[in-house]
């Protein structure tokens, strides 16, 4: 076993399946102890009974390593408090959060109803904010009474809030967002010892199969791109003491590719000094864009 993580905790939400099961095993298998958060839902969000945490900690724990089950739903402010209590109680601590739980409800955007936009945003958005707002508080109260922790979260956003998707206008905008949080948990964190950064990752789930399933297949010369787990060692070290100077990143992962993003940054740009009258934006605005660089393609463009 790998001493990468000897010694910390972490939680990993939505790691009954997929690439969070990925990220749970690749966690353990360097020395962490980790709860295995998983509400046991279909693909579209809804309750199925199912419990895929508990193989999943079964597996950790036939290696040798420590795991616990947690059926949080972490979009419950409530829940994700106790998912938070349960790593501090049972393992003594807490130092690293894998923000990964999510579904999708895939439509073209005027073919989306409310309730699909609002569950796909609570779980997505709402499922990242809940987490790190107890986790944070806990590592400000051991900062303040000297017992500041090297505390690491990974988000996961998506090429589809970097760049978008085709069918996929709620998703779209629930990853974006998941950027934008990262950006600022990064700076408000960072004083307690904290590092926030984000993972775009790229992999054959149950979330993609349908929305691409060309892309999916992945199989290349024996090295299969869209496997899950291609993610989870970027993830294992973003969580190390070594990634202590890394924060504020959003990291896109394809097969054996890795890329920092760029995000938004300011462009090109004409300051007139006085307010704009309408009939100047034109131009000015065309000049602009000219020079500017051209924006990642959407995907299913």
């Amino acid at each position: 076993m790998s001493k990468l993580l000897e010694g910390r905790v972490a939680i990993v939400t939505g790691s009954g399946r997929g690439i969070g099961r990925a990220h749970a095993l690749e966690l353990a298998a360097h020395g962490a102890a980790v709860v295995v958060n998983d509400f046991g839902v279909s693909l579209a969000g809804e309750g199925t009974g199912e419990t895929p945490a508990d193989s999943v900690v079964a597996e950790i724990r036939a290696a040798g390593g420590r795991a616990v089950t947690n059926s949080a739903d972490v979009a419950d402010f409530e829940q994700a408090a106790a998912m938070v209590q349960q790593a501090i109680d049972e393992f003594g601590g807490l130092d690293i959060l894998v923000n990964n739980a999510g579904f999708v409800r895939d439509r073209m955007l005027v073919n989306t109803s409310e309730e699909e936009w609002d569950a796909v945003i609570r779980v997505h958005l709402k499922g990242h904010f809940a987490p790190l707002r107890h986790a944070g508080a806990y590592w400000r109260n051991e900062s303040k009474e000297g017992r500041a922790r090297a505390a690491r979260v990974i988000n996961t956003s998506s090429g589809a809030g970097l760049q978008g998707s085709v069918g996929q206008a709620t998703y779209s905008a629930a990853k974006a967002g998941i950027a934008g949080l990262t950006l600022v948990a990064a700076q408000e964190l960072g004083r307690y010892g904290v590092t926030v950064n984000a993972i775009a990752p790229v992999a054959r789930t149950r979330m993609t199969e349908g929305a691409f399933p060309d892309m999916m297949a992945g199989v290349d010369g024996g090295f299969d791109a869209m496997d899950p787990a291609n993610n989870s060692p970027i993830v294992a070290w973003l969580a190390s003491d070594d990634a202590g100077d890394v924060t504020g990143r959003v990291i896109e992962i394809e097969g054996g590719r890795i890329t920092v993003e760029n995000c938004w940054s300011h462009g090109p740009a004409n300051d007139l000094g006085s307010r704009w009258d309408a009939s100047q934006v034109g131009p000015a605005l065309r000049a602009l864009i000219a020079a500017a660089s051209t924006p990642e393609p959407v995907y299913g463009a």
